[in-house]
């Protein structure tokens, strides 16, 4: 027998067919297989002022819905954050294993809609010591949760991002799917901490992939995280800490800060992430907290445990986001990059040594995929690409030998004297070098500089600035 909750919800529906003035909607579910729900959230100050709901599929669907709008209608933003997939269910009298996916819909929505409302109307007072911590659903971020709710002061405030959704990905292995801010949100709920997502999908595609296709297109190698980081992501996480009174972000990056404000590399130089953060400006470092900074990963895992967090071994992704599950030339294919433009491989007189599927799909310092041998038996790498010529450059290693990179697009934050090491790629050792006129002169030879990738500039574990890799 449904119970009597479940069954008011059918016959008295809260806000269902009402849109509040200046409210944001957000929809879950798909029309394929029955099931919608669309919410409509408008928030005014520090409480939701307002709910309202349209449902398509079964009951459950229409009572979830209902249960959503009216458990968030008047309450304080950060308790309308609470409400998820057990709320719901629990303010329907339970539902049975069957109907929980009417539940999910529903907190979906309330989610997407919640996030959209606050971040463009809430305005809550400011609390000192309050953190906003970006959660991906991993045990990094869980973990810089766990500590900030250990820090005292208010409780902090979870976020998770929606910044990718394509059916050809593999969303379990993707940190920003819907599956993923999902598995985030119980997460965070099931810590005691308030959830808002943010939809940046658009903003993602804007910012990010369409530069990164682009990227490709003009034969360059470029590093979609860097600028995710420095120019969308964490920006519009800053602007929510705002909204939410909060003082500082966290993050579960392995970096720090130094007393001077610049970033500083991660005391685990085996996990250290400065290289992807680069980019931020000293202003959005000064509201950044990095609770990861001074641990190792398997200190972490070891927190994670004994917090009894279900996160605790959760394997770390590898993939770019947008890239998970599927391959780059398949991407850029599927997404309005350059497709197969098959072309000739030559060495360093021009003379034809070999096919390849397209000079886009190659980068310098490449060795897999080209399936050349060297005369002497010597592997050839990837030494340059013309996109417009359409022709893969190989050659021996000895070849790749560089001692001067130009760079594009110089970020600063202190004299150029001071730079007296670079990062050449993520996973690379520093290189002694000297910065003078946009150029870098090497104390030592690199192999492999790929123009499009990001040069982070060093002075000692002290992050100076970035620029992108010249041609």
């Amino acid at each position: 027998m449904p119970d009597e909750r479940f069954e008011e919800h059918l016959r008295h529906p809260h806000g269902r067919g009402v849109i509040p003035p200046g409210s944001h909607a957000a929809s879950a579910g798909a029309a394929a297989c029955g099931d919608v729900v669309r919410l409509w959230i408008a928030v005014s100050g520090e409480r939701v002022s307002g709910a309202g709901f349209a449902a398509e599929g079964c009951g459950a669907t229409t009572a979830a819905a209902s249960a959503a709008a009216q458990l968030a209608d008047g309450a304080h933003v950060l308790d309308a954050a609470r409400i998820g997939t057990e709320a719901i269910s629990d303010a329907l009298g339970g539902l049975s294993l069957g109907k929980r996916h009417a539940a999910d819909l529903a907190a979906d929505a309330l989610a997407r809609a919640l996030g959209a409302a606050v971040r463009a109307d809430a305005a809550l007072a400011p609390a000192p010591g309050r953190a906003l911590v970006a959660m991906s659903g991993g045990v990094d971020s869980a973990v810089a949760a766990l500590l900030g709710a250990h820090a005292g002061g208010p409780e902090p405030v979870a976020v998770t991002l929606e910044l990718w959704r394509d059916a050809a990905n593999d969303a379990e292995r993707s940190c920003c799917s819907a599956s993923a801010v999902r598995a985030a949100r119980a997460l965070a709920h099931g810590m005691g901490l308030a959830h808002l997502t943010l939809d940046l999908r658009e903003e993602f595609r804007a910012g990010v992939v369409d530069p990164w296709i682009a990227g490709h297109t003009a034969g360059l190698t470029p590093n979609p995280c860097v600028r995710c980081n420095g120019n969308v992501r964490l920006d519009a996480m800053l602007a929510l800490a705002g909204r939410l009174g909060a003082e500082a972000l966290a993050t579960g990056h392995y970096a720090r800060i130094g007393p001077d404000g610049l970033l500083r590399l991660a005391a685990d130089p085996a996990k250290d992430q400065s290289y992807m953060l680069a980019a931020l400006s000293p202003a959005s470092l000064a509201r950044m907290r990095f609770p990861l900074g001074e641990l190792t990963k398997p200190e972490v895992r070891e927190l994670a445990e004994r917090e009894g967090l279900p996160v605790a071994r959760t394997p770390d992704s590898q993939d770019l986001c947008f890239l998970a599950g599927t391959g780059r030339e398949a991407f850029l294919a599927r997404h309005g990059g350059p497709g197969p433009r098959p072309g000739r491989v030559v060495d360093r007189a021009g003379r034809t040594i070999g096919r390849h599927r397209g000079a886009h799909g190659y980068t310098v310092g490449q060795r897999r995929g080209l399936g050349l041998p060297g005369g002497s038996g010597e592997p050839l790498y990837v030494t340059g690409t013309d996109v417009e010529a359409n022709t893969v450059t190989a050659g021996p290693r000895a070849d790749l030998r560089r001692t001067r990179v130009a760079l594009a697009d110089l970020r600063l934050h202190a004299p150029a004297a001071q730079v007296r090491e670079a990062k050449l790629r993520y996973r690379s050792a520093p290189l002694p070098c000297t910065l003078s006129g946009g150029v870098l002169t090497l104390a030592e030879p690199a192999w492999g500089v790929a123009p499009g990738q990001t040069a982070v500039l060093l002075d000692g574990d002290r992050v100076l600035g970035c620029a992108t890799i010249a041609p």
